[in-house]
């Protein structure tokens, strides 16, 4: 009997032990755009980590300096296997809502741009392919990027041409200086319409200075250094897409001519190492990044 007393309560150690692992994994996932959280957020899951650690030196201070009795075994056995099971609940329901938020993010913004025959399909396009490029990125790149909020960031980089009139989007020719000055302000429109979403404060950066050239003559004058890689990144797919796809004004143009245009731009307008990585993408993995909204390439 002592020996199955001992059994279950090292068995609850054990999960509890899981349980903590676990739990410091999840937390440490909780980074993106969703689920960053403000200060008093950070000091709950602080606070929850130190009672698991709390419970679990109870678990030990029983197992190895108190005479515990079947009934103690049990309630501590059965008390792992409670948390384990809350927890589990709790990262499905968050991955559920992630999963959730973003299909309703995409549903919206596809519904928004299908008014529009040059934006229909493109925002979803870009998205696509900036997970694409995030995956062939080198693991020291990817590491200091959340996959999750550059998605959001790539799906809604181009939410500010909500604000600029159809006459200038849709215009067939040149902009004159005065429309192609409307033209320049979607990134900060975007921003604007985003800023009562805090959450996404971390992202606004990404989606402001996705214009910005290398050489310092983007939107807003910053230089290769000043620019957030992620903005970057964004960049070179918004790009891509821009050249592939069929717009009211012209036709779409090849993944080749795509990728020479790109490659000329590189070190001025483009980074030149991300474009290299870029380069390296089979043409088909690019194609499985059109989405079914539009015929575009």
């Amino acid at each position: 009997m002592l020996f199955f007393i001992y059994s279950m309560i090292a068995s609850g150690v054990l999960i509890m032990v899981t349980n903590i692992v676990r739990y410091i994994r999840f937390s440490l996932s909780l980074k993106d755009v969703l689920t960053g959280g403000k200060r008093h957020v950070g000091v709950l899951k602080v606070t929850a980590l130190i009672l698991l650690v709390f419970f679990l030196c109870g678990y030990i201070f029983i197992g190895f300096f108190s005479s515990p009795d079947l009934m103690m075994a049990g309630v501590l056995f059965g008390g792992s296997i409670f948390v384990a099971i809350i927890l589990t609940l709790l990262f499905r329901l968050v991955f559920t809502v992630k999963n959730t938020c973003l299909s309703m993010t995409e549903t919206l913004i596809g519904m928004i741009e299908s008014r529009d025959p040059n934006l229909n399909g493109h925002s979803l396009y870009v998205q696509n392919l900036t997970m694409l490029f995030y995956k062939n990125l080198p693991a020291e790149m990817r590491k200091n990027i959340n996959a999750l909020s550059l998605e959001y960031a790539a799906l809604m980089h181009d939410v500010g041409k909500l604000g600029i009139p159809e006459r200038v989007l849709n215009k067939p020719g040149k902009l004159d200086d005065e429309e192609w000055k409307l033209m320049k302000e979607h990134p900060n429109l975007g921003v604007k319409f985003m800023s009562p979403m805090h959450s996404f404060d971390n992202i606004m950066p990404w989606i402001l200075y996705h214009h910005e050239r290398i050489d310092g003559k983007g939107y807003y004058g910053l230089k290769a250094g000043q620019i957030p890689l992620a903005a970057k990144i964004i960049s070179i797919c918004d790009t891509y897409s821009a050249i592939t796809m069929r717009r009211s004004y012209k036709e779409p143009m090849s993944h080749e001519t795509a990728m020479k245009i790109i490659n000329e731009v590189a070190g001025t307008q483009l980074d030149a190492d991300l474009v290299k990585i870029f380069d390296s993408i089979p043409e088909q993995e690019l194609k499985k990044c059109v989405p079914d909204v539009a015929d575009l390439m």
